[in-house]
């Protein structure tokens, strides 16, 4: 597998450890934690305890999960403790203040006494709008100036900052960016996420939504309680778990039937972001893998811990559509058949190496 020299394929099973975990329960995953890294837990637990914290950099692919490993993360080990800081969603969020006059104001303001760059910041707020009339795009400098003022948000917290680096010219300011912020005693360290583009495909292809309240499923990966069947289409859907939706049909997004190729682009700039990281000396790096490769899955990891493919069977007999589900493997992008995981085995893998890198 990719880079399996330098980072062995991550064990998650234990000797000793024969319990089998429903990691869809968070006091169960809490459970499921302690049991497989309580050691490197309780380090990282007084890690935090000394008022220490880090930067980590999550570099992976869109839809890679790095929004979702962070949290559970905060899950783990208190949202008091770890934040996630997405450089897309702060760009969003500024560029919806900048909608306000009250918002331009203050985020004018705050440009004015942080940003240092090659631009005015009037320059700079038409980019992030999207007005400039020379189509410039954002400049590192502003991006940095506003990660910053999110980062004032989060004092005496452990950062994990999920679009940063995005470019190449980003990995240089990065390796410098805990002294631009005023972290200046705290490590930091590279996150690398390797996810097999089938994965990322399905999960965009098969992806749903409720009409009603948005909330988001998959057919092949997430189900709901209940499936129903359409016979004019000859075909299986999601009927919403919450409540007030009263079972509403769950439907596809527009543009989803096209899976990766839609942001073939963007995944190929991602894939170079991270082998670009793999040259660098002087800070730590950690490899995740969500996928395990098939003919080791069992000397790797227990079955609960494998991403579960569902598939769905009509009783014509009874009028109900039966659930069932089947450990999901797809080919890595080097061609081999791999399994999929769940995303608390992959943090698992974390925790782990997040303890050593950090010298605990």
């Amino acid at each position: 597998m990719k880079y399996e020299k330098e980072f062995p394929v991550f064990k998650t099973k234990k000797e000793g450890v024969d319990k089998k975990f429903d990691l869809s329960d968070p006091q169960k995953r809490k459970d499921y934690f302690e049991n497989k890294a309580g050691e490197e837990i309780e380090k990282l637990k007084n890690f935090f305890g000394q008022g220490r914290t880090f930067i980590a950099y999550m570099l992976g692919k869109k839809n890679a999960g790095k929004g979702t490993y962070t949290k559970l993360m905060a899950e783990i080990f208190g949202s008091d403790k770890i934040a996630h800081i997405s450089a897309g969603d702060v760009i969003r969020d500024v560029h919806q203040k900048l909608e306000t006059e009250e918002g331009k104001n203050e985020i004018k303001d705050y440009l004015e006494k942080n940003y240092r760059g090659f631009i005015s910041v009037d320059e700079a707020i038409d980019a992030i709008l999207g007005r400039s009339q020379d189509k410039i795009s954002i400049p590192n400098e502003i991006i940095l100036a506003l990660i910053k003022r999110e980062i004032d948000n989060h004092r005496g917290k452990a950062l994990f900052i999920d679009g940063f680096p995005r470019t190449m010219d980003q990995v240089s300011y990065s390796l410098f960016f805990r002294d631009l912020v005023d972290y200046r005693e705290d490590p930091d360290v590279f996150i690398s996420i390797d996810i097999p583009e089938m994965v990322i495909n399905e999960r965009m292809k098969s992806r749903v939504v409720c009409p009603k309240c948005q909330t988001p499923r998959n057919l092949k990966l997430f189900t709901t309680k209940e499936v129903g069947y359409d016979e004019e289409k000859n075909e299986f859907y999601l009927k919403c778990d919450n409540e007030g939706c009263e079972g509403a049909r769950m439907i596809k997004k527009d543009g989803d039937d096209a899976g990766i190729e839609s942001i073939r682009d963007r995944l190929d700039a991602d894939q170079k972001i991270i082998d670009k990281t793999f040259s660098l000396h002087g800070i730590p790096r950690i490899f995740l893998r969500n996928a395990v490769p098939v003919d080791r899955a069992d000397e790797l990891v227990d079955k609960y811990e494998i991403t579960p493919e569902y598939y769905y069977e009509l009783d014509k007999k009874n009028k109900k559509v039966n659930i069932l589900e089947k450990p999901w493997s797809i080919k890595d992008d080097e061609g081999v058949e791999v399994n999929s995981l769940l995303a608390p085995p992959v943090v698992l893998s974390l925790v782990k190496q997040l303890s050593k890198a950090l010298g605990l």
